[in-house]
This record gives structure tokens, sequence and C-alpha cells, in this order.
């Protein structure tokens, strides 16, 4: 045993006993010893040490802020020998030592075993370090082991089963870490095992199922694995049981319904399937239920209002919906029974209870879900409401109910600067705006004129009342320490808001300082405060330590991130996992932290030009505008030759124009060399802009690269989707959709200028030839697939044309040098006016994407795209092609073989190979069943894309369709893929060999694949039946 372990061995016991003095009484020589060497240890220079120190030497007061008492008992050998029997520091304004035990068991110093008669050993708060020493194991009628709030590492031994008398094991806040031993289920005598804040690992043993006794388990803050053991149910005893943070897989036990006496229950941050609300109907006792990002899925039971004892109710992050039930309603009383309620980030519906909306006594959080009234006016509610109510409600709420919170004006500010809870200061020449509101444990806040807001969420266990601001009370030694005088902070989640910011680029940088701890030896210096932080829904920090970012506490430290405002909002998010401790220095200290925010422009805010430089460049301008525009009509290239031309012009476009001589110059006149690609629209180029090609016009800089695509003159695309294409784009504006600069028509030269992308198209990432695949891992593969998503999400229903696009694939989603996915070609999108429940069009897409009601009869609405996404979805998860790959002859495509595995419960023989194992099973199955959910053969039973947006997202469960697959009966869907291929084939003179090859792959750029366009019956009176238009459309 080392000498730290001893040293830490020497501080035992408790005996209760009374304060006796006397002055003839002495301390024992050896008791002397013993006490001189914890004052050494301690290094505590406040005793006087002796053997007749019980009669004044050690009860003083240190300073104004602390106490040494010292009790003894003098009783002993008829009132001639005294015992030390319980020792105590009061530190008044830091923290409290209890150090107890009876030196007077000891035969002599350093006699270990001979403790056999010692009860407790409370040791909170020491710093103590080293190992527990296996000889506690001889303590065998010790009934209580404390020694919380310490630096003790390394694991506990497996000695201490041996005590069998052992009532309470509290050892949190230590560095102890390695498995749970298995052997501590022994003790069956057990009724508090808290072992909260550390680093072990493992499973929870299945041994601890004998602890039948225990009425307090608490674990939260560890690193464990597994599942949360059925047999949890046998601690029928159990009052608190506290499992938050734990990084343990779900869902939680039914078994847990058998723990009628909790009076305390939280968990959080389980990981793994989702599961409905649990029977907790019995738990009469219950005060505290917290069960947090739990994926509990469902309606909340309405039982849970009917326990009259609850107070406190957090079942924030979890897929919740229906109604909030009337049984948390008081009667008689227009408010809620309890305390707090917090359902942030749910997906509940309905309207927000009228008895919930006027409740100005508690505290209610219901942000983030999916409420559709009551019609309210005003940001300033008693309750939080922020982001709430559905995108249904939008006409109907102001904009801090609404989703992303849109700007309600114009979109003017481009800069932020926030004293997180402090006043307003001056730093480096920026003025820092005040937030100093004490509210916090509900609140929604915004600035006097909707520049900023936060959302704060959650109250302090041990400490519900406990203030979400802090103030610093040292010195910090640095020439910014103004910035980190003060902070905000939050049990759960801290959100702020940068509102009404213009769109572009920004620089967030995130200031913090622990100013709760301390960095000296005491007790306030072992707390650990552990919290994420993403910006825009990107998390970019994990388990954030600020003491250890900074190298201890009271420093201040700022972290730096790029940013992108799309629409006129900033999110910052800061919110806790259950990491950490939460009872140093004082109980309810833990959760995200903030000292202050800056947000600043990485784009020129101000652009604009001298009134005298306007003057100059419009006069002239105009001039030469209109002599070009003579020239133009003697020429013959005005008058409204063109189609096209009028067309174009009456789009109202907000793209720049090129001239073809600008073209061909950035092209080389079109050389090969620069050709990228070879589409069915015609050839693309790549084309990286300088001086000598100014290709700015106001759009682009110098050195940008850009991709020039050329109608050629055999092309089957049309020059009418040539304009249709640049109206539709030029009207969208979204990360997840190509990005156009402008256009170029002159005479039969119909060309656009798109943005570049590095990486191609999907099609050849998945799988194009063995040099041109890209090595996607599962974490990349679904973020392209949420890109497509939330880009087709923003066709059908945010932006302000409603646009079905109709040609889906692999080829038609391009990857940018991050891999972000972009839709491309919008040569055959169609506008779905919001009157129309679907339109009846000239059919044209790609064959193996198209959905069956649309392939068969034209029939066209938004779920079309949905059924193309399904496909692709299956793609980017097996990394084959729909209409390439046939493992057995009986199957049309792989939707085809993916129906069979389905039902042979096999899905994920799906999986792309190449990936092995470095999957999340869960994901993936997500993912999978999303797919065949989407390829439903019904349109009605598709989901929407924001639907889907939030199943990827895992918001909302998604539930497979059941589909009986019968090969002798095949799906509507696959005949009418079998007639259109055979009826493009009947075509085959044509065209050439090379636009019949639907999986081909193009060697030399993103723009391949296959597409039909054949003739509703609304649309081909006059034509044969049989016309199907086969064309090589390989657009970008």
């Amino acid at each position: 045993m080392d000498s730290s372990s001893l040293l830490l061995f020497l501080f035992l016991g408790f005996f209760c006993s009374s304060e006796f003095t006397s002055h003839a009484a002495r301390i024992p020589d050896y008791e002397v010893q013993t006490l001189k060497t914890i004052s050494t240890k301690l290094n505590y220079k406040y005793w006087n040490i002796g053997q007749g120190s019980c009669s004044g030497g050690f009860n003083r007061a240190i300073d104004d802020n602390s106490y040494s008492n010292v009790t003894c008992n003098c009783t002993f050998n008829k009132g001639t020998v005294c015992h030390v029997t319980n020792m105590k520091e009061f530190m008044t304004s830091l923290d409290y030592r209890d150090i107890i035990f009876p030196f007077y068991l000891f035969a002599r110093p350093f006699d270990l075993c001979a403790l056999l008669n010692s009860h407790c050993i409370h040791l909170k708060g020491l710093d103590l370090d080293g190992t527990l020493p296996d000889e506690f194991g001889n303590l065998s009628y010790l009934q209580e082991l404390a020694l919380p709030g310490n630096r003790i590492s390394g694991s506990i031994p497996h000695e201490i089963s041996n005590i069998s008398t052992l009532e309470e094991l509290v050892l949190e806040a230590n560095q102890l870490g390695e498995h749970l031993p298995p052997s501590l289920g022994k003790l069956s005598h057990l009724r508090r095992l808290v072992l909260s804040a550390n680093n072990f690992i493992g499973t929870i043993p299945e041994n601890f199922h004998n602890l039948k006794n225990l009425t307090d388990f608490r674990i939260d803050g560890n690193n464990l694995s597994g599942k949360i053991p059925d047999w949890i149910g046998n601690w029928t005893k159990l009052e608190k049981l506290y499992l938050q943070g734990t990084s343990m897989d779900g869902p939680i036990p039914s078994t847990i319904s058998q723990l009628k006496n909790l009076i305390e229950l939280l968990i959080s941050d389980l990981s793994g399937p989702t599961t409905s609300f649990p029977n907790l109907k019995d738990m009469k006792n219950l005060k505290i239920l917290v069960m947090r990002n739990c994926s509990i899925t469902g309606e909340i039971l309405e039982d849970i209002g009917y326990i009259g004892s609850l107070k406190l109710l957090d079942l924030t992050f979890n897929r919740l919906n229906h109604t909030i039930p009337v049984s948390f309603k008081q009667e008689k009383k227009e408010k809620i029974k309890l305390d707090f309620m917090f359902l942030t980030n749910n997906s509940l519906t309905g309207e927000v209870p009228s008895w919930i909306i006027s409740d100005a006594e508690n505290k209610i959080d219901l942000s983030y879900n999916n409420f559709t009234g009551p019609h309210l006016d005003s940001c300033k509610n008693q309750v939080n409401l922020v982001s709430s109510y559905a995108s249904s409600a939008r006409n109907m709420t102001p904009w801090c109910l609404q989703k992303d919170l849109p700007c309600s004006g114009k979109a003017k500010y481009y800069s932020l600067y926030i004293n997180c809870g402090g006043e307003e200061t001056t730093f480096k020449g920026k003025t820092y705006e005040k937030d100093n509101n004490v509210e916090g444990a509900s609140q929604f806040f915004t600035d006097g004129i909707d520049k900023w807001a936060y959302s704060s969420t959650g109250a302090f266990i041990g400490n519900q009342g406990g203030s979400h601001l802090a103030k610093n009370t040292s010195a910090l030694n640095s020439e910014d320490a103004e910035m980190y005088q003060t902070a905000r902070l939050a049990p759960t989640s801290l959100k702020y808001y940068g509102l009404c910011l213009r769109k572009g680029p920004y620089k967030v940088r995130l200031q913090f300082a622990e100013i709760m701890f301390f960095s000296n030896q005491t007790f306030g210096s072992l707390g650990r405060r552990l919290f994420h932080v993403s910006i825009q829904g990107n998390v970019l920090l994990k388990d954030f330590n600020i003491m250890e970012e900074a190298k201890g506490a009271g420093k201040g430290i700022y972290r730096d991130f790029d940013a992108s405002v799309d629409g006129s909002t900033l999110e910052i998010h800061l919110y806790w996992t259950g990491k950490g401790t939460n009872s140093i220095p004082d109980e309810g200290v833990y959760g995200p932290l903030i000292s202050a925010i800056a947000v600043t422009p990485k784009f020129n805010p101000n652009p604009g030009l001298s009134v005298g430089d306007i003057i100059g460049i419009v006069i002239p301008s105009c001039v030469v505008l209109v002599l070009i525009l003579v020239l133009l009509r003697m020429k013959g290239y005005l008058g409204g030759k063109d189609l096209e031309d009028r067309e174009l012009r009456e789009l109202g476009m907000q793209t720049g124009y090129f001239s073809l001589r600008q073209i061909k110059a950035a092209t080389n006149n079109f050389d090969s060399a620069n050709k990228i690609g070879e589409g069915g629209f015609g050839p693309v180029y790549k084309v990286v802009t300088d001086l000598d090609f100014p290709l700015t016009t106001g759009v682009l800089s110098d050195g940008s690269v850009i991709a020039v695509k050329q109608l050629s003159s055999k092309s089957k695309q049309g020059n009418r989707e040539f304009v249709n294409e640049i109206g539709m784009i030029s009207a969208l504006q979204h990360p997840n959709l190509v990005k156009l600069y402008g256009c170029c028509i002159e005479g039969n030269q119909l060309l656009l200028i798109y943005e570049y992308l590095e990486n191609n198209c999907l099609a050849r990432a998945l799988f194009g030839s063995e040099e041109q695949r890209l090595n996607l891992d599962w974490p990349t593969r679904k973020k392209i697939c949420l890109g497509i998503a939330r880009g087709l999400a923003y066709l059908h229903e945010e932006s302000r044309l409603k646009i079905v696009h109709r040609d889906i694939k692999a080829t038609n989603v391009l990857l940018d040098k991050n891999l972000n996915a972009k839709i491309s070609d919008f040569g055959l999108a169609k506008l779905d006016e919001d009157e129309n429940t679907h339109i009846s069009t000239r059919i044209a897409g790609t064959i193996g994407y198209m959905a069956p009601e649309y392939a068969m009869r034209g029939y066209l609405t938004d779920k079309a795209d949905v059924y193309s996404f399904g496909i692709v979805a299956l793609e980017i998860v097996s990394g084959k092609s729909n209409t390439n790959y046939r493992p057995k002859e009986e199957f049309v495509y792989l939707l085809d073989w993916a129906y069979v595995l389905h039902e042979q419960g096999n899905l994920l023989e799906l999986v792309d190979p190449s990936l092995g194992s470095n999957y999340s099973e869960e994901e993936v199955m997500r993912m999978l069943n999303l797919a065949l959910l989407s390829t439903n053969q019904s349109p009605t039973l598709r989901p929407s894309m924001s639907s889907v947006v939030s199943m990827l997202d895992g918001k909302i469960a998604v539930q497979a369709p059941t589909i009986k697959h019968d090969s002798m009966n095949p799906d509507m869907r696959f005949k009418a893929f079998e007639k259109l291929s055979l009826d493009s084939q009947s075509h085959v003179s044509a065209f050439s060999v090379d636009s019949q090859d639907q999986g081909s792959i193009s060697v030399d750029g993103p723009w391949v694949d296959s597409s039909i366009s054949l003739h509703s019956r609304e649309e081909t009176r006059g034509f044969p039946s049989s016309s199907v238009l086969l064309t090589g459309h390989q657009d970008l």
C-alpha cells in the first residue's frame, strides 16, 4: 500500500458522543502522534497538539471565515484519559470539511486491523489523493464509508465487499475508474451506493441485482455502456435513482414501474432505440421526474398528472407527440399542479391549454414543439413558447413562435456583441450589450430591438432556486479580464440567437471563464463542468471543460468558429448532457456557462459607392446602354424574334448576364481541355476566372471556379427547358441547391453559369469506376441524405415557389468540397400551386426513379419527389445503382430486392460492404425503413419531405410499412418501369447507343444517366399512344 493510501486510511471513523473536556484528563501519546501526522498531511498549522490539547489546544477561530472545532470524550479510565471523537473545520464562506474518526480505537498509531469497532468514516472535500486501501476490507463492522469530493483514483478494491455490515458507500466526485466490482453485489445491507461523477466504465454488474435494500443509487456522469438492466425492478425499496449522462443505451426498462417508492427519478441521454412512455402511475411519492433525451415517443401518460407529490417534470429533447394531458391542471385554478414543467424539443401538437398560458406562478417551458394554437399577439408570455408552433400556424403567430425565428422586418444587422450575465461594457472599441436578466428557469428574453435573444431551460436539481447568473469574486490577471467577470449559466439548455442578420458567412467568438470553481486545493477546486456547444445545429464542442481548456479556474479563454446565416437567424446552443460534477462547491452547480459572445461578418457589410461615384457611373452607362440597344435592334437581335429571349426577360431573374464573348474567352473558345463532362444538355466546362476573363459583373470575384453548361444543337432537352431551368433556379436560394450565377443567350447559343462542385455527383461517388469512387463513411452518407431531404423540403414547402423537381436521382445530386449535397437540374421542374391537389402533365424523368402513379398516369404531386428520394436513399446505404443492380434475374431493381429483404428481416444485407462494421445499425435501419416508407405504392402514405427531415434527425420515429411481396404478382411500379424500358427500346434507332445506357457512369464528369419524357392523356391528343421520347438527360 503506498504512502498516500496509508495516510488516507488514517482519517477514520465517526463516533457519536457528547463533548467533554477536563483539565486533568490527557490524550494518549499514540493518539497525539496520529494527530500530528494528520496535521502534517493537511499542512494544518492551527492546532496546538499535545496530551493536554483537549483542555484548549484545538478549538479556536482561525479567521473571519473559519473556525476549528474538535470534540473530546474524557470519560475513559475514570476521567483520566481523553479520546478525540469528532473534528470539524467550518469554512463559512467557501466550504465545509468534516473529519470524523475514533482515534481511541487504535491499539497503536498505525495498527489498521484493530479498528474493528469503527462504524463510520466521513472524509468530504479534503483534497485526498491516492487509491483506496485494500485494508478497508478488514473493517468488518463498518457501516458508512463516505469519501466524496476528493482526488481518489484507481478502482474500488474488491475487498470492500468483505464489509458485510456496510450500509452506505459514497464515493462521488472523485477520479475513480475501471469497471465496477461485481463483488459489491454481496453487500446485502447496502442502502446507499453513490458513485456519481467518476470515470467508471463497462456495464452495471449482474450481481448488483442482489442489492435489494438499496434506497439511493446514483451513478450519473460516468462512461458506462450497455442497457439499463431489467432486474433494476428488484430494487423495490429504492427512493432515489440517478442515471444522468451515463452513456448507456435505452430503452428504459418496463420493470422500472415496480419501483413504487421512488421519490427522485433522473435519467438522461440514452442512446439506442425509441421507447414509449413508461408506466409510472404507482409512484405515488415521486417529487422529481427527469427523463431527458431518452428517445421517448408517443403521448405523455395522463397518469403522470395525477401524481400529487410531483413538483418537477423534465421531458425535454424527446419525441413526444399528441396534446398536453388535462390531468396537469389544478382543480378550479388556471394553472398547473407542478412547480416546474419542461417539455422542450418534442413534437407536441394541438392548442396550448389556456391554463398553461395564464400560469404566471410556475416555471413552464414548451419551446420547440408543433402546437397549432391559440392565436397569440406577443412574444412576451409567462411560458417559454419560442419556436413552439407548427409551420402550418405561421400566419397566426408572431415571429418568435415560428420555426427558425424569421425576421419580422428587414434583415439589417451584421454584428453582435453580448456581455453574458453582466452590464453593458466596452472592450477594444466594441460595445457589448448588457445581459443581466435574472430569470432563467423557463425564459425567452429579447433585447429591445429584436437584435438578439436567449432561451434558457431547466432547474438546478438540489438548488431549484439557484441563480442563472454568475459573478467573479477574485482577481483575474489578464488584459481582457473585464470580459470574464460575469457569466450566464443554465441547468439544461441555453440558446442565444442573433436575429435579423443579413445572409452570409460570420465569425462567432465564444468567451468562457470558470468563475464558480477555485484554483486552490480546496473542496471548491474539485468541480468539473462539462457541456456541448453547437452553432446552427452543428455540434462543435463536445464535453467542453472550461477549467481543463483554460488550465485552471478564473482564466479566460475563447473559441472561434465559422458559421453561415442562410435565413436571418444565428443559433448558438449550449447544453448539458449529464457529465461532470453537480454538487461542488454546492448542490446544483453544473450546466453550460458562457461569459461573452461576439459575432462579426466575414463579408463587406458596406459595399456601396458614394453619390458622386454612382452619378459618374450611371450616366455614361446609360448612354452606352442606349447605343448598344440601338445597335442590337438594327442587327435584328431585338424585336421579339426569339421565344426564349421574351420568356427570359419575363422571368425577372436575380442572376447575372454574361456575354458570349466573355464565355468564349474564359473557356478558350470551348476548348475540350476545359471540358469536365458531357450531359444530355451538352458539354460542361470548368473555368477559373481571373483578370483576363472578367466574369464578375457584380456576381463573381477573380479566382472563382465556375461551371459553364452549353446547350448543344443536338440536345433533346430543348430551349424551353433551358429557359425553365433559369427561371426556377434564379428564384431559389438554399444551401442544398446548386447556385446559379448567370446565363448567356446570344443567337443559337444557350449557356448557364453555375457554381463548380469539386466532388462531382453522388452517382460517381457511389458507383463510378474504381478511381472515381469516393470513400464515403457512414456519417458522410447520412449528411448527404439529410442534405437532399432538406433541399427537397425547401422546394416543396418553404420556398416562395412550390416546386416539384421531377428528376431526383444520384446524378442530379452534386457534392461540394465538404461533401455537402446540392440538388441540380431543374429543367424538368414543375410549379405546384397551393390550390392544386395534383398536376396532370407530360411525363418526364428517369427510369427507375419515377413514382408509379406518375409513370403510369402522369399524376404529379410532390410525393413523386419523395418516391425518388427513397430510391436515392437506398442507393446511398447500399452503394449500388437502382437500375443496374440485379442480385437475381427475377428482381428488376434494387428496390425490388430491398422489399424481399424487408420481408425476410434481413434489411442490413443492403448495407454497402465497403462500410464494414463502421456504422450505426440504428441509423442505417432508420434510413432504410424511411426509404421503404418513401417508396410506398400509395402516394398518400408517403411522408412529406419536412417529416423526412425530422425522421432522419431522429425527432420522429420511422415506422416502415408492412409490404407483401408476391413474385407471381409483381408490384405495379415494377410493371410500369419494365413497360417504359421496353417502350423506350423500340425507338433505339433515333439515338446513339450511349444515350440508351441507363446505367452508364460518365468518366469525365457528373452529368450522366438516362431520362425519359412521354405525354399524358391531357397532353398527347393527336399523337400515337406508344410515342416515347428517350433523352440523354444528364444535366447539372
